[in-house]
């Protein structure tokens, strides 16, 4: 099971709770985890990435063991923490402001 916590502004708008548990099959990527949250909660289509695309928006970021995955190929295989657990796949949504 993957743990991945969802920004509270986007689990008001989808009514996902704050950390959702998902089966994700191996290899493990952003893609993946991101097609299995918009699975379980359909509402959050299109809130992430592009839905022609599948290009993740500009203000989201995905983090793994403190580490800002955001910008690694969204189909590279993320570390092992995340598949076996010890780490959630954070998603969070940036603030821009002056």
């Amino acid at each position: 099971m993957i743990r991945v916590i969802v920004p509270s502004q986007l689990g008001v708008l989808s009514d996902a709770p704050r950390e959702v548990e998902l089966d994700v099959s191996a290899p493990i990527t952003a893609n993946r985890v991101v097609d299995a949250l918009e699975s379980a909660y359909p509402d959050l289509k299109g809130m992430l990435r592009d839905p022609l695309t599948r290009t993740r928006r500009p203000m989201i970021r995905y983090f793994v063991a403190e580490e800002d995955v955001s910008h690694l190929d969204p189909d590279s295989e993320l570390p092992a923490t995340l598949a076996d657990g010890k780490e959630p796949f954070w998603i969070v949504a940036a603030i821009s402001g002056g």
